[in-house]
């Protein structure tokens, strides 16, 4: 999957969030970019994915000084991780699926939605493919190198982390030969290259 545009005023945006807070802030449950003014501060997956690509995205607006990004592109964003990718997926019209997911196949700033077991949490919420967490792929401006930025709550490191691309895969290499993942293309929702 390849886009026809990039936005490096949107990839520098999401990286300066990143910057900022990767490291500094705690991951809870449910809460999403409010949780930021918090002490100490948290935020979840879907909340952390969320606020980089509406920054990313009104960036690009202003950099522009038009709309790049519909205000109802940014606002579809605003929802749990499997809503995200099903928003950007309808929006856009692609996804790519379990094994396609390679660091080759994916687009410069992926949104990644992930099946990571059946929580219990989940029973209660149910979600499209059961979608439990999602990360989204950033780029180093000095280097374009790309990197994966998520808010976890589980593993070592709880809260907002930062993982070079091909670890995190490698990391991940279990949910994508299970087929437990899906990555779109957020910055596609540009209206310039939207389908019609």
């Amino acid at each position: 999957m390849k886009e026809a545009a990039t936005f490096r005023v949107a990839e520098a945006a999401m990286w300066a969030l990143v910057e900022r807070y990767t490291g500094k802030v705690g991951y809870r449950r449910g809460v999403k970019s409010e949780g930021l003014l918090a002490d100490p501060p948290v935020i979840d997956c879907s909340g952390w994915s969320r606020l980089l690509l509406t920054s990313a995205m009104e960036a690009e607006n202003r950099a522009a000084d038009r709309l790049v990004f519909e205000p109802d592109s940014i606002s579809a964003i605003q929802c749990w991780s499997d809503r995200i990718v099903q928003e950007i997926e309808t929006r856009t019209g692609r996804v790519i699926h379990g094994e396609q997911v390679t660091a080759a196949n994916l687009p410069r700033c992926a949104a990644i939605g992930i099946k990571q077991g059946a929580p219990e949490w989940a029973k209660n919420y149910p979600r499209s493919r059961g979608i439990t967490h999602i990360v989204q792929v950033v780029r180093r401006p000095a280097d374009d190198a790309p990197f994966v930025s998520e808010s976890l709550g589980w593993g070592e490191l709880h809260g907002i982390r930062l993982t070079p691309l091909h670890d995190w895969l490698a990391l991940a290499e279990q949910h994508v030969r299970a087929g437990e993942v899906w990555a779109v293309d957020p910055l596609a929702m540009a209206m310039a290259i939207r389908p019609s």
